[in-house]
């Protein structure tokens, strides 16, 4: 006479079987940015700490702005801008790379910054404290706060080339530095980035 196999010992082994080929483990920036190249031709975020650097590097051995920090006398104010998305990706993340510039820039010493995001917020709060809901005497003063001496916006452009299954994606991160009180530009940086993949027929 055949034993039964109970339904739960089944179950338990169709489970296992199921998730038995799935394995995760951590890994360093270096590696996961090589990972990411085995599964998508998108941009990631090595790609983005890669652009960033280089155009921090650009700057900071800029002529134009060199001249600018001998004329200017000490760390000049920096208001960044937004880098817009000018690429053909709606999901290309473009708020990593503002984020990351912030970050750099800030991370570099030699700038003071003004934070578009945070300055909209200070506003608003300066805006409730003279509103008559805080003690004046302690509500913070209207017209304190620093004005920038430099303002920096960009974009990020993608012109894309396929043929017989292979693609390359050709990236430019384009970085401008205006002077705010004399309207002239003081710098114009740009850096690359591309990006080859192969399509098998059968897939990646």
């Amino acid at each position: 006479m055949k034993k039964l196999i109970p339904f739960t010992l089944v179950l338990a082994s169709l489970l296992f079987q199921g998730c038995g080929g799935f394995k995760a483990k951590r890994v360093d920036a270096a590696e996961s940015d090589e990972k990411a190249m085995e599964i998508t031709d998108k941009w990631v975020s090595g790609d983005t700490e890669k652009v960033i650097g280089d155009v921090l590097k650009q700057i900071q051995n800029h002529k134009g702005f060199q001249k600018f920090l001998r004329t200017h006398g000490k760390s000049p104010t920096v208001f960044i801008g937004e880098v817009q998305n000018m690429t053909s990706e709606a999901y290309f993340p473009i708020n990593d790379i503002n984020d990351e510039m912030l970050n750099e820039f800030s991370a570099s010493g030699d700038f003071i910054l003004v934070d578009a995001a945070a300055r909209e917020s200070i506003l608003k709060e300066m805006t409730y404290q003279h509103d008559g809901m805080v003690d004046p005497s302690t509500a913070k003063k209207v017209g304190k706060q620093t004005g920038a001496d430099l303002m920096i916006f960009g974009n990020v452009y993608m012109k894309p080339e396929s043929r017989g299954g292979n693609t390359i994606k050709q990236y430019s991160v384009n970085i401008r530095m205006t002077d705010i009180e004399k309207g002239i530009e003081v710098l114009r940086v740009r850096t690359k980035l591309s990006k080859y993949s192969e399509q098998k027929a059968s897939g990646w």
